[in-house]
């Protein structure tokens, strides 16, 4: 009996005191606290996450450059746990439920861009290790340990968002709806942001290029569906409808600019395999991005604007030897004119025109779709160009002096004509609708990726081989490029039961950098 009386009175308090703590929050709130975040807010937050800085790691991965100083860094390909972005795509279903509370007209163009965003990193994050928690993730103590969903399953959810986002933006459009708030990329324009959202649709269909004969995703039929229809499916149609980056000289300064010259310019080159490739082709757009190698030029008695200066080292190379030969002066530093005498170098692209261009030559040449494969290739190379300020006839180019102080540059003059000069050159000129030609499309894709859109370098690379990339003792991982990233540490701790049976779906139960993910098997 005692027992019972204890039960009860233990029940008791715990009912008291859960009371006693309601009416104490109830009376009690802060006033000063927000209880609510309206979604513009939210909405900011989550498109400044979409973008990734240039100069990081996925720029040296992708061997655009390379560290030549260990104690900045290297270049290997030793992956651990992948940075997912779950943080992002939480504060995305908290936009959603922010723009639901306010309903009406008001909430609309956040609840259509949801969908976009939601796609847009599930992809990312899927692209790094494969299958991931989707349809159970995000449901905090109401399940703490979500299941992984396949990589198929993602992939073919998130083509679904999308083109839900894109029909949702029709109705708004169409509506007249300007509701949308808190977009410094875009400014806040309905129509822009369906051209984006369309142009990573077909973005995303070629991440899948792999899988084409599934006819479960109708890749083909999704693709030519999008480029048949204009009209329901608006495309990028200029470089002023890039989503970027814009930086600034005060708070947002590009990751290269005049204060930290004297850090690490000379402490990173240019790489070889997009140097070297600039070189090979002739294209001016290496002298804007990089300075010719002043030994070269000194051995062989060439005029610093010889194309001959231009090379890159190896990622592969040791990075001792790498940097007696930058000492040397025999590979060629990065731009100090473009990336060092100031603090806005240039925009960093998120989804670009000229990856759509090529993104569109691609899926014609592949025969997804009809249309002249040609001309949009021709259209990704000059809108690339023109994005270094290459024009037709005379242009100025600048170098840093060997000796001089900062800010002491050389100037050169150089003519360009791209239908009499560069095109004509037979590895440029388009092949047609065969292997060469998509080999050229993939190659000028992947120029264009230069210190842009974070790692689609990379996923060209693991998805189609192009462009080759160096390996050696520089790049580690026993001389190989790795396919994934392993899983977070976090995961293992928090939801290990459930990640082991992911790891052992995908990778036999070993979460190794160096196994495919199912979407490039």
């Amino acid at each position: 009996m005692k027992k019972i009386y204890s039960i009860v009175f233990l029940f008791i308090t715990l009912v008291m005191a859960s009371g006693c703590k309601k009416e104490f929050e109830d009376k009690f709130k802060n006033p000063n606290q927000a209880e609510h975040v309206p979604p513009d807010l939210i909405f900011t937050g989550i498109i400044n996450e979409m973008y990734e800085a240039p100069f990081g790691g996925s720029e040296r991965w992708g061997q655009y450059t390379a560290a030549n100083y260990f104690y900045y860094n290297t270049n290997n390909y030793d992956w651990t746990g992948a940075s997912l972005d779950y943080p992002t795509v939480k504060n995305i279903v908290k936009m959603e439920e922010e723009a639901n509370r306010l309903g009406g007209v008001v909430a609309k163009p956040y609840l259509a861009l949801a969908k976009f965003f939601k796609a847009y990193f599930f992809v990312r994050m899927s692209l790094k290790v494969g299958d991931l928690p989707m349809t159970e993730a995000l449901k905090g103590s109401a399940n703490l340990t979500p299941k992984y969903d396949l990589q198929k399953d993602i992939f073919k959810q998130s083509l679904g968002w999308l083109e839900e986002s894109n029909n949702d933006l029709n109705g708004l459009i169409t509506a007249g709806n300007t509701e949308l708030r808190g977009d410094f990329y875009l400014k806040n324009s309905l129509p822009a942001w369906q051209k984006v959202v369309n142009s990573f649709h077909l973005r995303t269909l070629l991440q899948l290029s792999k899988k084409v004969d599934d006819a479960d995703l109708q890749l083909k039929q999704q693709f030519a569906a999008i480029l048949s229809n204009p009209a329901k499916y608006p495309l990028m149609e200029s470089m002023s409808d890039n989503l970027q980056y814009v930086y600034n000289e005060s708070a947002n300064k590009y990751p290269n600019n005049k204060d930290n010259l004297g850090n690490d310019a000379l402490r990173y080159n240019m790489a070889a395999t997009y140097l070297n490739t600039l070189s090979t082709l002739h294209d001016p757009r290496a002298y804007m991005v990089a300075e010719p190698a002043w030994g070269i030029a000194k051995e062989h008695n060439y005029v610093l604007t010889d194309f001959r200066n231009f090379v890159g080292a190896s990622s592969g190379e040791d990075q001792g030897v790498m940097l007696d030969k930058v000492q040397k002066g025999m590979y060629s530093l990065i731009g100090r004119y473009r990336y060092y005498s100031g603090y806005t170098a240039e925009n960093t692209f998120i989804i670009s025109y000229p990856e759509l261009c090529f993104n569109i030559a691609e899926g014609i040449n592949r025969g997804w779709a009809t249309g002249d494969a040609a001309s949009w290739y021709k259209k990704g190379i000059q809108a690339s160009m023109g994005f270094y300020g290459i024009k037709e006839g005379a242009n100025s180019v600048y170098f840093a002096k060997k000796d001089g102080k900062a800010g002491d540059y050389d100037s050169f003059t150089i003519s360009f004509s791209f239908e009499n000069d560069y095109y004509t050159q037979s590895a440029v000129k388009y092949a047609g609708n065969n292997t060469d030609g998509l080999n050229q499309i993939l190659t000028q894709k992947y120029l264009a990726f230069f210190r842009n859109s974070g790692f689609e370098a990379y996923n060209q690379y693991r998805r189609t081989g192009v462009p080759n990339f160096l390996t050696g003792p520089g790049t580690g991982n026993s001389g190989r490029i790795p396919l994934r990233f392993q899983y977070p540490t976090v995961d293992r701790t928090t939801n290990g039961d459930q990640l082991n049976i992911a790891v052992t779906r995908q990778y036999g139960g070993v979460d190794d950098i160096n196994l495919a993910p199912w979407i490039v098997k």
